[in-house]
């Protein structure tokens, strides 16, 4: 690979004013210089916790889907089960806080599958995605005032149904799972 590939092109910060800062929501305008010279005065940035998502298989081979409202599209959808990262919590650990919080399922194996940058031209945080094998249902859900999920059990040809004909649209859930049967399908031609 030649070097210019290489190269840093970072842009340089000259001003910067947060617009909002809530809880869910924090924006700020950055005026910054390209390494060209040229200047884009207002250029904006979403600022946000890191996310994880979880594929979780039972012990039978199932996959532990959720079914929730999604207000920005205005329908209700399966996914993954997923959630942000508390202040000062690693990824791991809120995968599985998240997991056993939304659906009750624990244990199993985990696995760092994938980590994805939701948007990287204006959103600073990172989605890590985990794969939870031989989880199993140790509780009830506990879910947030705000929250309400139902919990679906699925075989892996259901879930890849889901795929192909577009029902799961979160892309940072369709992603993973993409992935998942891709590297199967694989395994299954050699």
């Amino acid at each position: 690979m030649n070097s210019a590939n290489n190269e840093n092109r970072k842009w340089e910060v000259l001003e910067s004013e947060y617009l909002i800062r809530r809880p869910w929501l924090t924006a700020r305008r950055d005026h910054v210089r390209l390494p060209n010279g040229n200047e884009i005065p207002e250029y904006y940035i979403l600022e946000y916790p890191d996310w994880v998502n979880i594929i979780a298989i039972t012990k039978e081979g199932e996959f532990v889907m959720i079914r929730q409202y999604r207000h920005g599209i205005g329908e209700t959808s399966f996914e993954l089960c997923a959630g942000v990262c508390d202040d000062g919590e690693e990824p791991l650990t809120a995968a599985k806080r998240e997991l056993y919080e939304e659906t009750g399922y624990g244990n199993g194996k985990w696995e760092l599958w994938m980590t994805v940058s939701p948007n990287p031209s204006s959103m600073t945080n990172l989605s890590y995605s985990y794969i939870a094998t031989d989880v199993e249902k140790i509780s009830t859900q506990h879910l947030e005032p705000t929250e309400d999920i139902s919990v679906h059990l699925m075989s892996k040809e259901d879930v890849k149904e889901l795929l192909l004909s577009g029902s799961i649209r979160q892309s940072l859930m369709a992603a993973p799972l993409w992935k998942l049967f891709a590297l199967s399908e694989n395994e299954t031609n050699r």
